[in-house]
């Protein structure tokens, strides 16, 4: 096998393990950059991941080869609503947002399972019909070297969170409710003293958070693991939060960060068939994402730049 041939085979692996990671992360920036700590993406990928393969078992014979779709309107509508839990304890009862998003994680696992034993009589689902599928992009993957590399058995969910991390920046960056969202995490005293309401947009940008978690919980349990059990996200919501702080709290950073755990993923899952990898022991591959995650999170967290206000709750006329 040589080089281009390996780059064939991992790089579209890489983009699609790094989709769901890449939904969460750019969830985790919309929440942080307004000034709350979500530590809950876990739980929230959970609900999202239970919400979407519940979804698609039910309704599978109602929308046919739609189902995944839909389901993910599902998990994102459950799991935005879920992380209002989050938001009404870490702004308007001003607990301490890192224990607060502790235990959505936990209360994310306790429901989910609890609702597949009630459902199923056992600990993980049935498997899913209707998953997302593999597609060439026409045109595009007729161009020599990168058309095969990039544009060749893509995910639609790979383009999709490829998309939603350009148009977080440039809704962050670009769009009046940006530039609110940066304020009421840099300073929300100036901001609402310049009218903008930090607790409506801190509540919006907390359930935003939470919807895109849950997005990529549904995708990672109906293109991976087509299933829901207590081994489906496994810190893969961990892994999101690595990569934004990795990504320095920036929507493209993220998706950078997002990226290069996926392709510790990839190469976690396929090294095997590659040459000279596959002489390495398999559970040093498996290992590999959660240590270059602690790596990550242990070399840039101190070198990156938090909002300044984020995990302080703002007290309305208090300095």
């Amino acid at each position: 096998m040589s080089f281009l041939e390996v780059l064939y085979f991992i790089v579209p692996s890489a983009i699609f393990y790094a989709a769901p990671l890449i939904f969460t992360a750019i969830g985790g920036v919309f929440s942080e950059r307004s000034g709350v700590i979500n530590i809950g993406l876990e739980g929230l990928m959970v609900m999202g991941a239970f919400i979407g393969i519940l979804f698609n078992l039910f309704f599978v014979d109602t929308f046919g080869a739609a189902t995944p779709w839909v389901a993910l309107l599902a998990a994102m509508v459950v799991s935005g609503i879920f992380s209002l839990m989050h938001a009404v304890a870490a702004i308007s009862f001003r607990a301490d947002q890192t224990i607060s998003g502790v235990a959505i994680n936990m209360l994310g696992v306790a429901v989910a399972l609890f609702s597949v034993k009630m459902i199923y009589g056992k600990g993980q689902t049935d498997y899913i019909q209707e998953r997302f599928i593999r597609f060439d992009i026409p045109f595009l993957s007729e161009i020599p070297v990168l058309g095969p590399m990039f544009f060749k058995n893509v995910y639609s969910t790979s383009i999709l969170a490829i998309g939603v991390a350009l148009c977080a920046w440039f809704i962050i960056y670009k769009t009046p409710f940006g530039l609110r969202l940066r304020a009421v995490g840099e300073h929300p005293m100036a901001a609402d003293t310049m009218g903008v309401n930090v607790t409506r947009m801190r509540y919006i940008a907390v359930i935003v958070s939470g919807a895109l978690a849950g997005i990529g919980g549904a995708v990672y349990s109906q293109s991976i693991s087509g299933e829901f059990s207590h081994t489906t996200i496994n810190g893969q919501g961990f892994m999101a939060l690595a990569a934004m702080i990795f990504g320095k709290w920036h929507p493209l950073g993220a998706l950078g960060a997002a990226l290069f755990f996926g392709f510790a993923q990839a190469l976690s899952i396929v090294g095997g068939q590659i040459p000279y990898i596959d002489q390495v022991p398999s559970y040093y591959l498996h290992i590999l994402p959660y240590v270059l995650t602690i790596l990550a999170v242990a070399g840039f967290i101190g070198k990156a730049h938090a909002p300044k206000s984020i995990g302080k709750p703002y007290i309305k006329g208090k300095r």
